[in-house]
């Protein structure tokens, strides 16, 4: 069984507190078919990386920010997302101080999303579009742990996608992956790796965090 000791925990969004694996597949291939790429290509990566830079690989023609803007619309209001599984309790037992959410969504849309399904407000979010790399460049989760106050060693994250975990290890951090999204082999890279989030159990110690996966 898994222990790691931690100050503050940062969560991916998609596939971790939010389900919205259908939404995201849905209005990615909408979107290929209207642009007449193969849409095949675009799902095998689209998820965990930011909007912007799935276009730019696809289609470097294309106005890339201009597209996001019409992709971020659809999916905001596509409303086939869900709260995970054990999100809500997790949350509620890690002082509200002490943890946040890094995405590769943009502010608009990940916010649209928590509020939709309940989750509570973070502290802190750092969205796709406040910084300057995505994942699986470490800038997210580093932003995300100098707004909690942290030294990114003192950071645990929790992810569920190859490109978040690549990110939260750059920027010095433990990580347990979620096996929503992707099949756990593909998560092997992890420091831990678990199936449902009823599995993380959080107490508190002195001035930290205790977290066993179970």
């Amino acid at each position: 069984m898994p222990i790691f000791s931690c100050s503050a925990i940062l969560f991916d969004l998609d596939g971790v507190l939010v389900d919205s694996t259908g939404s995201v597949d849905r209005q990615w291939r909408a979107w290929a078919r209207r642009k007449g790429i193969d849409e095949e290509i675009i799902v095998s990566f689209a998820h965990g990386v930011r909007a912007i830079e799935v276009i730019r690989r696809v289609a470097p023609h294309f106005d890339a920010e201009a597209e996001v803007r019409e992709l971020e619309k659809l999916e905001a209001d596509d409303h086939d997302v869900k709260v995970m599984p054990g999100a809500i309790g997790l949350l509620r037992s890690i002082p509200k101080d002490r943890w946040g959410v890094v995405t590769s969504g943009t502010r608009h849309l990940a916010s649209t999303r928590l509020a939709y399904v309940g989750v509570p407000a973070p502290k802190i979010l750092v969205p796709a579009d406040e910084v300057v790399h995505g994942k699986p460049d470490p800038e997210p989760y580093l932003k995300g742990a100098e707004l909690l106050g942290f030294a990114p060693q003192e950071c645990l994250v929790i992810e569920d996608a190859p490109a978040g975990i690549q990110a939260a290890h750059a920027a010095g951090m433990k990580v347990i992956g979620l096996a929503s999204t992707f099949k756990v082999e593909a998560l092997s890279k992890a420091d831990a790796v678990i199936e449902r989030l009823g599995q993380v159990r959080v107490t508190l110690s002195g001035a930290g965090m205790v977290v066993e996966v179970r």
